[in-house]
């Protein structure tokens, strides 16, 4: 990040409080209780007047649940395009199987990813944190998932759920390509 002038970043960080309480439908008064935190101190950051200590911008940051320096950035639009000529993409499986990463922020625990395997191509899948869940929506072909040792063919339009912290892998069994797109998030344990 390129050094800002110190009113900017105040600036910047009245505008992304702002947004990011009103995201949460919160009152001041909510997100200060949440941060430990005199609900005047959090009217006065902003406002764009404050100064705010280390201490009490971790303290927001965690209420938040953003890193500091998303609270200290240039403001992002609420929308955002991403060429297909931009999107991320990770060759696996000696390139035979390719990897895009949908999700342009990065979110702890969440991935959205398009598949794209070649004809007879598999790819060994990473398990995630415990209570993470998994989706697989084929939107071509057929895609064979093994979990746990179990093989389970998912064809195009099907979905399949499984706990992603188990050891699984993805096989495209047929002589066509196949294409499908891989949602990851942790699943909040119940009381």
């Amino acid at each position: 990040m390129s050094e800002q002038p110190p009113s900017q970043v105040s600036s910047y960080l009245a505008q992304n409080l702002r947004y990011l309480r009103g995201k949460k439908n919160w009152s001041q008064q909510q997100l200060a209780d949440l941060a430990e935190l005199p609900r005047t101190t959090l009217t006065h950051i902003e406002s764009g007047q404050g100064n705010p200590s280390l201490a009490n911008l971790v303290k927001l940051s965690a209420a938040l649940g953003v890193g500091v320096e998303e609270l200290l950035s240039r403001p992002r639009s609420a929308c955002q395009l991403i060429p297909a000529a931009e999107i991320p993409v990770r060759n696996r499986s000696q390139g035979r199987v390719k990897v895009f990463n949908l999700l342009p922020d990065s979110l702890k625990g969440i991935a959205i990813e398009r598949l794209e395997l070649a004809p007879k191509a598999s790819m060994g899948g990473q398990p995630h944190l415990p209570g993470t869940k998994e989706y697989l929506l084929v939107l071509q072909g057929t895609v064979a998932v093994y979990v746990a040792g179990e093989q389970y063919p998912v064809h195009q339009g099907d979905v399949f759920a499984f706990p992603g912290n188990q050891a699984h892998s993805y096989s495209n069994p047929l002589a066509q390509p196949a294409v499908a797109i891989s949602v990851v998030i942790p699943v909040p344990a119940t009381a």
